[in-house]
């Protein structure tokens, strides 16, 4: 009878699904079963489709999110620092207009400008932090300010948009695609999966996990904290950069109101994607398949006309509480 009791333990061990892993995507496999119950139209093309596209911008920022926290930081200012980097594109490629006429010299300088300017904005974050020794929290609440207010400015409170001639020439770049597959997610995609094998494959990714682990243990192992944690902002920022170069075209314009609670999706994303939210452990897959959690409950809840598509900002902030609360019971079940 114990010999049997014995060998019965390891093969019901064996069959326990680790939801720590897999509970993601179980979530996400249960919200497209429920989606295609509520809404036949809902596994459509045209929906899918609208639905990958939008949330790319958010999934481009959430990956290089995921260095970030995974390394023990956080960033509030990225959805003020896309609106600002809008901004910016929209003036520099306006000003070019008369001198370089409309085409995709224009908008490859506003490209370019855009990168420069995310990866600048990500670096100051990143040396407040990193050489000024300010917590991360304070120094990104304050860029998050001050992004917000210089979009404001340049706009005149009111809202920067793009020459309509080069809009049209930009619009294939977030309504175009390949085979039927919009640019944004071809974009995304690219980035998941770079972002996928840097984490896993890497030294940089393994030094981030260290750091956000044990910062003082990376030390004495040789990591270069500063620099590594340097980084993750400047690639961070970069990831904006790319993420509003995808969404300038859709709607041509800038504003006040330009990339509002796209930190609190970012960090959603990455915290139900299993990403520890103190650090030390993330995955990028798994940001992905946050990203496509929240922008499921949102495209869901539109569909069925269950809430009010104003409460999505309040759903996503109970949605990081829960998976705060379930990241530490599984830490005190260990």
């Amino acid at each position: 009878m114990t010999s049997e009791t014995a060998s019965a333990a390891p093969a019901r061990s064996g069959l326990r699904i680790d939801f720590h892993i897999w509970g993601p995507v179980i979530a996400l496999l249960a919200l497209i079963a429920l989606g295609a119950f509520l809404n036949p139209n809902f596994l459509s093309y045209g929906n899918v489709t609208n639905v990958l596209a939008r949330s790319a911008f958010i999934g481009i920022i959430a990956v290089g999110m995921t260095f970030v926290i995974t390394s023990g930081g956080l960033d509030l200012s990225v959805g003020s620092m896309a609106a600002f980097i809008a901004g910016v594109m929209i003036l520099v490629m306006n000003a070019l207009v008369p001198s370089m006429g409309v085409g995709w010299g224009v908008i490859l300088v506003g490209m370019a400008a855009a990168l420069v300017v995310g990866l600048v904005a990500g670096l100051v974050n990143g040396l407040l932090i990193t050489q000024a020794r300010i917590e991360a929290f304070i120094v990104t609440l304050g860029t998050m300010g001050i992004f917000r207010s210089l979009i404001t400015w340049l706009a005149d409170g009111g809202t920067l948009s793009l020459d309509y001639a080069v809009r049209e020439v930009y619009r294939p770049v977030y309504y175009g695609g390949i085979l039927g597959v919009a640019w944004p997610i071809i974009v995304f995609a690219l980035v998941a999966i770079l972002g996928e094998i840097i984490m896993r494959k890497t030294p940089f990714g393994r030094h981030c996990a260290a750091i956000g682990s044990n910062e003082q243990v990376a030390r004495y192992s040789a990591v270069h904290v500063d620099r590594v944690r340097l980084m993750t902002y400047v690639l961070l920022g970069v990831l904006v950069g790319v993420a509003t170069i995808m969404y300038v075209p859709r709607l041509g314009s800038a504003s006040s109101s330009t990339g509002v609670l796209w930190e609190l999706e970012a960090i959603a994303a990455v915290i139900i994607g299993g990403t520890v939210l103190k650090g030390g452990f993330g995955r990028v897959w798994g940001t992905v398949v946050g990203v496509l959690i929240l922008s499921l409950i949102g495209n869901i809840l539109n569909l069925a006309n269950l809430v009010s598509p104003y409460l999505n900002g309040a759903i996503q902030g109970v949605i990081i509480i829960l998976a705060v609360v379930l990241q530490r019971q599984r830490k005190a079940e260990r």
